[in-house]
């Protein structure tokens, strides 16, 4: 059987060094022949630069790269373009307009030393680049591609430091203008990313460009597909449950089929058909988890989050939006379309397991003091699976004290109810549980629901006083379940940031 490409982007390695390859070249095609100006936006290790750097073959002539594959016979090989191609992957990380103008001219080198081109411009990037664009159209008697891999990444690196991302967000859309101005000398133009940002900012002089993001007929050009999983896949996957690969790791949605994250399903077949945070564990952004804790995000808001197009397709440095971050970054997906009188809403959500489970526990994590919450997890899980409902009390409590003090410096958050919901909502999110927030009844809204083990566990939450047990009987929220239910209500005292008054009953 062929090797998984973990972490190889570079189509003419995966085709010599005989590597498994998901077919994406017939998507290549229809895309090339339809437009001019793209731009794409996924989330990390999603395929963007494997899927670009096939753009590149395509454009170059490369025939023989591309024997038996699907856009073999519907290209024509015999015309062949310049292309330049730009990359804010690798190196160093820019952090000054200095920063960037070095880095930029040293991917203009490289280019016009495979290009075998020389231009004059010494001191102003944006001047060799145009320079560089009318050389390779003159010399080659042909017009120019041009495709950019990882545009935003110089700017993200800089997202905890916004005057310093303002301002190499500001350099970088001078680079990009030029894209636009020299429209005489381009066949086409490719631009990746992960986020989208606000056309008043960075995509001000590149207005030309066409988002594919959310095209449905390009919903699966990074990504694997269940198809891909029971064909391609399927000899290496022999015996494995594959509704819990599914659970785990498919899931995300860009409007096309649901997709699998590559690296998942590589670094799964690799490393023995281990279940993993292989995606997660990658990376993620501190700020994400400092911002919502500044803000005091309700946690459950995140699964089943209605927003429009609008709120998804833009990502503005000065008015940063959690939702939008969670969106691009691949933290949340599209759950659902909902088709309302004068515009599109998605509902978005965790994608699968992988990230719910992963998410929820950095978000504890860096609440709480020490490994408390690792050993808490394991003994309310036995708990649940049991239906040993009064252990429950003792558990929750020793979780509220192991939360580290400064989550409640400067601030009052310890009296709103939506607190406690979004800690106790984080924790059994982290561990394998089905879990609905808010869980919508026709008699009004329960605070939690779990089902674990054929059982039915409902929360209602109150700060300083109230009767949640009562209010659970009385709304008579458990009617919409059957078999075991027990009915958990719980209140929570700010002083003391912990339980007050735990009360369950068994129907």
């Amino acid at each position: 059987m062929k090797m998984m490409p973990v972490g190889i982007q570079t189509f003419r390695k995966i085709i010599e060094g005989d590597y498994l390859y998901i077919d994406k070249t017939e998507i290549a095609c229809n895309l090339i022949e339809k437009y001019q100006y793209v731009f794409l936006s996924r989330p990390r290790r999603f395929g963007k630069s494997l899927f670009l750097d096939t753009l590149k073959n395509i454009f170059e002539g490369n025939r023989e790269l591309f024997r038996g594959l699907l856009i073999e016979d519907q290209w024509n090989w015999e015309v062949t373009y310049p292309v330049i191609k730009i990359s804010f992957g690798g190196g160093a990380k820019v952090r000054c307009q200095e920063t960037l103008r070095k880095k930029l001219f040293y991917i203009l080198n490289d280019n016009q030393e495979r290009l075998d081109i020389t231009c004059v411009e010494k001191e102003d990037p944006n001047q060799c680049f145009a320079e560089l664009l009318k050389k390779a159209s003159q010399k080659y008697r042909q017009k120019v591609v041009i495709l950019i891999d990882e545009y935003d990444k110089p700017i993200l690196d800089n997202i905890e430091n916004i005057p310093a991302a303002l301002e190499i967000r500001d350099g970088m859309r001078d680079f990009y203008t030029n894209i636009k101005e020299n429209d005489e000398y381009l066949r086409f133009a490719f631009l990746t990313g992960v986020s989208k940002f606000a056309k008043v900012s960075i995509f001000s002089g590149l207005n030309n460009l066409e988002d594919i993001s959310l095209n449905p007929v390009f919903g699966n050009v990074c990504g694997y597909t269940q198809l891909d999983l029971e064909t391609s896949f399927a000899p290496y996957l022999k015996g494995v449950d594959m509704e819990k690969i599914r659970c785990w790791y498919n899931g995300y949605n860009f409007l096309g089929d649901s997709v699998y994250n590559p690296y998942d399903i590589l670094l799964f077949i690799k490393n023995q058909r281990v279940f993993k945070n292989y995606w997660f564990e990658t990376g993620t952004p501190t700020f994400l988890i400092e911002l919502i804790k500044k803000n005091s995000y309700f946690i459950p808001r995140f699964n089943g989050l209605q927003v429009n197009e609008s709120l998804v397709n833009s990502f503005d440095l000065e008015n940063i939006d959690l939702e939008t971050i969670l969106f691009q970054t691949g933290y949340l997906t599209i759950k659902r379309l909902i088709q309302e009188d004068m515009e599109e809403v998605y509902e978005l959500g965790f994608p699968n397991m992988e990230v719910q489970i992963s998410f929820n526990r950095y978000i504890l994590q860096s609440m709480t003091s020490g490994s408390e919450h690792v050993t808490i997890r394991r003994v309310l899980l036995a708990f649940l699976k049991s239906g040993d409902v009064g252990s429950l009390e003792p558990v929750i409590k020793r979780l509220f004290a192991s939360i580290a003090y400064n989550n409640y410096t400067n601030n009052d958050i310890e009296r709103y109810e939506g607190f406690y919901a979004s800690v106790l909502y984080a924790f059994f999110a982290s561990i394998v549980v089905d879990i609905i927030a808010e869980d919508v009844s026709n008699k009004g809204r329960v605070d939690l629901t779990l089902q674990v083990g054929g059982r039915t566990f409902l929360f209602e939450f109150k700060v300083s006083e109230g009767e949640p047990l009562g209010q659970i009987k009385k709304m008579k929220y458990y009617e919409k379940y059957a078999g075991e239910r027990y009915l958990i209500g719980i209140v929570f005292d700010p002083k003391a940031r912990n339980v007050s008054k735990f009360e369950w009953e068994r129907l």
